[in-house]
């Protein structure tokens, strides 16, 4: 019994730490409750990344990883399916960029959702965590008036893409940049 017990013990233990050694080095949220979160991590696989996907990661979730990526796009419908309403979802998203600042962990703003997704609900969310971004992508169509231009910190890097498909060069650059992939 004793031996069994042992041996349950070292391989739970070989599988928690197998488990924090294989963690993502990318953590994607969503901001705005939309499924564009779930977009970039489509887009991931074409760089071999598994991504730690969370839509509601808060403040104190991470671990190893070496990038936070909050994808910006509002959906009332997102929002309500997750039971939040959007100041809860803004507070949410600042603590969490907050937080992985607080432990050097790079921040890339995203919004993939081209001018579809815009409007008065998007717009409040990028307000927001656009200025917390080390670095900002977005498709050309969603910036037309240049939202994410005035609304980025004063020494982030704005890139415009002009489709969803040409996220994954800019993407892939700042991630071998920050380490997080080779």
């Amino acid at each position: 019994m004793k031996k069994r017990l042992a041996a349950l013990l070292s391989l739970s233990f070989i599988l928690v730490f197998a488990h924090i050694a294989l963690a993502a080095d990318v953590a994607i949220t969503s901001v705005g409750q939309s499924p564009d979160g779930v977009m970039v991590k489509v887009l991931m696989k074409k760089l071999n990344i598994e991504p730690d996907y969370d839509a509601l990661m808060k403040a104190g979730s991470f671990g190893a990883q070496k990038v936070l990526i909050a994808v910006v796009g509002g959906s009332s419908k997102g929002l309500g399916a997750a039971g939040i309403d959007k100041e809860q979802e803004q507070a949410r998203a600042i603590a969490l960029i907050e937080d992985a600042k607080s432990k050097n962990i790079h921040v890339l703003v995203m919004h993939v959702g081209g001018e579809g997704r815009r409007g008065e609900l998007s717009d409040l969310f990028a307000r927001a965590v656009t200025p917390l971004g080390e670095r900002v992508i977005v498709v050309k169509s969603g910036n037309a008036d240049n939202l994410f231009g005035t609304a980025k910190a004063q020494n982030a890097e704005l890139i415009e893409v002009p489709n969803i498909q040409a996220t994954v060069t800019p993407l892939k650059a700042a991630l071998e940049e920050w380490g997080a992939i080779k």
